[in-house]
């Protein structure tokens, strides 16, 4: 630690890293401290010259002789203080709660912005976005964001907040950091917490005051130059997306990201914003930007509905998953083609590419093979990212009487329709929460799911477990911003009645025929799919009989039991 002269205060500065590396300047809110950033600052240190700071009256930094001097005027002289202290020419600025605050600022002041190579905000929208907001935001976003900005105002009142610091205070902030994930440790909450929290209300009334009087014009909204990534935390219990959204209208180059954490997402999701903050520094720097850089851009132009989105599709050889692969390619997503006949996924691969102009790679998986399962997931995300998009389609049917199933076929099916769906559900699906940036299960079941026939027993119970499965799933991922859809088409016209194998009576020419004439192409299906991933459905009954079937096994179970006995 050494001291920086600014004014009357002496602020406390703390480096880590190479100085000979990109600078990297971390912010800390209300009412932390640098440490709140020990975390994230260990992972960047090794890329990075990683610089912090107390602000002004908290941790070691000392509090101005007059409360007044908490405005941001002040604090801006004090980050600059800082950037000369460390001698950084160029820095990287990342804040959070009111470090953002102080970002926004000093990226809309053109003499602190030529010093700023970009910013990362987290939490925290700039003073004037938050005047522009109340002003013209939309009514409903207003009274939204009023209810959670009520301490705002309780700030404003004299004597009773320094009072709740000494009482009540902390034993709240410590129950909000437990429930985001963020449990107590040396250092955060910081032993100066309460003189802190104190010292800290004097930001809010110094630059906070509620409303303009009338006749004093609107604020100005400064325009920004620098590069701007919007981190949102989609628990923020502060901030709605609506206020942090709102900042995009003031610059020109913003990336918008969305991570599944709370306000102090740096410490409940640590590995997750270092990723973000590594990621853009090193754009900005020179490097190419990766696929989820490139999707978090704004103002591009779109490329279509899944542009940038990482799709994985098993079973993507023929059928269904052919016709789905080719889809999300055609709507601008970057497409593995998964099947455990590697000569068809590299025919669906090649064709993407020739037909559609599209990026798509292929890879032999069987996914009733758990070694060879997670080997893919393994291989796909050590070489192109964590899948935002994974279709379980692969699936295989035995068709005839149940008593003529062997326990080979009853095996087979289940460890196919049914295994192989929880395994890429749980390896991708894990992948996709560690990651914390969201995405989505597709399962492929079928008709079958919820209207059995005595023809295709093994093949029903296999795909009713996998709506169960992916009831249950959704339930689980919800909170991590994750969707999974269950896919439930009737009789469509696929080479599938093809590849069924038929025990007791041999009905193959029949069934081709049929499904031949039923005329409800794959491609249909696909359609289907796409529309679930991007409304997030939890169950999508697909045609005429699928959509018939699930409604009466909703409505009457007793005359599904009569279907199943059909033929």
């Amino acid at each position: 630690m050494r001291w920086v002269e600014s004014g009357d205060v002496r602020l406390a500065l703390h480096e880590d890293g190479d100085p000979a590396n990109p600078t990297v300047l971390l912010l800390h809110g209300y009412p932390d401290t640098h440490r709140v950033w020990d975390e994230v600052a260990a992972r960047l240190t090794g890329r990075f010259h990683v610089v912090r700071y107390d602000v002004r009256g908290s941790g070691a930094s000392t509090a101005p002789r007059d409360r007044r001097d908490y405005g941001l005027d002040r604090l801006m002289a004090d980050l600059e203080a800082v950037l000369d202290a460390v001698g950084a020419s160029r820095a990287h600025l990342v804040g959070h709660d009111w470090g953002s605050i102080q970002g926004w600022e000093a990226v809309g002041r053109p003499g602190l912005a030529a010093r700023l190579a970009s910013f990362t905000s987290l939490g925290g929208p700039g003073t004037a976005d938050i005047a522009d907001f109340a002003r013209h935001g939309r009514r409903r976003d207003r009274l939204t964001q009023l209810v959670r900005s009520w301490y705002i105002g309780a700030f404003q009142v004299p004597v009773v907040p320094e009072l709740a610091w000494g009482a009540l205070v902390p034993r709240l902030l410590a129950r909000v950091l437990r429930r985001e994930g963020a449990l107590p440790r040396d250092g955060h909450p910081a032993p100066t917490l309460v003189r802190d929290g104190r010292n800290g209300l004097w930001l809010y009334r110094a630059n906070l005051r509620g409303r303009r009087p009338a006749g004093t014009p609107p604020v100005a909204v400064p325009q920004v130059d620098v590069p701007v990534q919007l981190v949102e935390a989609a628990h923020d219990g502060f901030v709605t997306p609506a206020l942090a959204g709102w900042c995009e209208r003031r610059t020109a180059r913003l990336w918008r990201r969305v991570i599944d954490a709370g306000h102090w997402a740096h410490r409940g999701r640590p590995e997750v914003v270092a990723e973000l903050i590594a990621g853009f520094v090193a754009h900005v720097e020179g490097a190419p930007p990766g696929r989820e850089l490139r999707r978090a851009r704004a103002g591009r132009a779109p490329r279509g509905a899944f542009a940038d989105r990482l799709v994985v599709v098993t079973g993507a050889g023929s059928g269904i998953g052919l016709a789905t692969a080719r889809a999300f390619a055609a709507h601008g997503g970057e497409v593995v083609c998964a099947d455990v006949d590697g000569a068809a996924a590299a025919r669906a691969a090649e064709g993407i590419g020739k037909d559609l102009g599209g990026t798509a790679w292929a890879v032999q998986v069987d996914v009733a093979n758990i070694d060879q399962m997670a080997a893919f997931s393994r291989n796909i995300i050590s070489e192109y990212g964590v899948p935002d998009i994974v279709v379980n389609n692969a699936g295989i049917t035995v068709a005839g009487p149940i008593l003529d199933h062997t326990a080979e076929h009853w095996r087979r099916t289940i460890d196919v329709n049914l295994w192989g769906v929880i395994h890429g559900c749980r390896l991708f699906g894990a992948a996709m929460v560690e990651r914390g940036q969201g995405g989505h299960l597709v399962n492929v079941a079928s008709l079958a799911a919820f209207a059995p026939t005595r023809l295709l027993p093994a093949y029903s119970v296999s795909k009713a477990g996998v709506k169960a499965l992916s009831d249950v799933l959704r339930a689980e991922l919800a909170g991590h911003g994750i969707g999974v859809s269950v896919v439930c088409p009737g009789f469509v016209s696929t080479p599938m009645a093809g590849h069924t194998t038929y025990v007791g009576e041999d009905r193959r020419e029949s069934a081709v025929r049929w499904l031949a004439r039923r005329g409800y192409p794959a491609e249909r299906v696909a359609a289907h799919i796409l529309r679930a991933v991007h409304r997030d459905e939890a169950v999508v009954p697909v045609n005429l009989e699928g959509k018939i079937g699930y409604a009466l096994s909703r409505i009457s179970p007793r005359l599904m039991r009569r279907v199943a006995r059909l033929g």
